[in-house]
């Protein structure tokens, strides 16, 4: 990642809407598929956040057990540090310093995306969880989405449900749950990014370290945007949406595995 898209994201992932609405619908959504899958709330569980970043998510996934996190960015693992979050390590995510059939589960958000071979990663994956362990990821949606804010962020790629779905079952994987996220909003981002994508091809626009976290929204407004993003955690543990801004997905390692 730029070190100025760094800086944004270390300042704003406790305050902007994007963050706080992702670990509001996320975590609860998680917990809701943990606890049907395994028959009881889940509180003891070894927890691995790969790619975890500045430690967005290493607090609220403590509510599952013991949590590790681990990113390749060094100045990030030094940012937890600072922060109190002792157990992190720096690592790759396709070479996982864990020893194989350890992990009860894994978690990349928005972290799959920013891997060259992201099938590499899903077998790592796999051969680190033990038999019935679980993995969840958030991904960006579309590959039609991808632009000046994928580049800044060093995406290799945006997905469809579908991709993932099928990249999940090819590395041996149980889906569990799939679904588009931040649907409500959907209708307001897609345009805008799409807007934004074709004034900056068309005029050959530079856009620099800037992403669409550049700018905040008051903070009434932000608010907002992060109750209603968080809030859609209530309707999909019911259903699954086809369509939204983003993919929330959780697979399993089968048990005879």
């Amino acid at each position: 990642m730029d070190r100025e898209a760094f800086r944004q994201f270390a300042d704003l992932e406790q305050r902007h809407w994007w963050f706080r609405g992702r670990r509001g619908c996320y975590v609860p959504l998680l917990e809701h598929v943990l606890a049907r899958d395994l028959g009881r709330a889940p509180r003891d569980l070894l927890v691995v956040d790969v790619g975890c970043g500045v430690g967005g998510f290493l607090a609220p996934l403590q509510r599952f057990g013991r949590v590790l996190g681990l990113e390749l960015d060094e100045p990030s693992i030094a940012y937890c540090r600072e922060r109190g979050h002792r157990e992190t390590l720096v690592a790759r995510s396709d070479a996982l310093p864990l020893p194989p059939s350890s992990v009860d589960l894994l978690t990349l958000w928005d972290v799959l995306e920013h891997t060259p071979d992201d099938r590499v990663v899903l077998r790592e994956l796999l051969a680190t969880l033990r038999p019935g362990g679980h993995l969840a990821l958030s991904l960006p949606a579309y590959p039609w989405l991808y632009a000046n804010n994928d580049r800044v962020a060093h995406h290799f790629r945006r997905y469809t449900r579908g991709e993932i779905v099928g990249k999940l079952r090819e590395a041996g994987f149980a889906v569990r749950k799939a679904t588009y996220v931040n649907v409500a909003l959907a209708p307001l981002i897609v345009p805008t990014v799409l807007a934004i994508k074709t004034v900056e091809d068309v005029f050959r626009i530079e856009a620099g370290g800037r992403t669409n976290l550049s700018v905040s929204p008051p903070a009434p407004l932000n608010a907002a945007l992060a109750a209603i993003f968080s809030g859609e955690q209530r309707l999909l543990r019911h259903v699954s949406s086809p369509f939204g801004h983003s993919l929330f997905c959780v697979a399993r390692r089968p048990a005879s595995s």
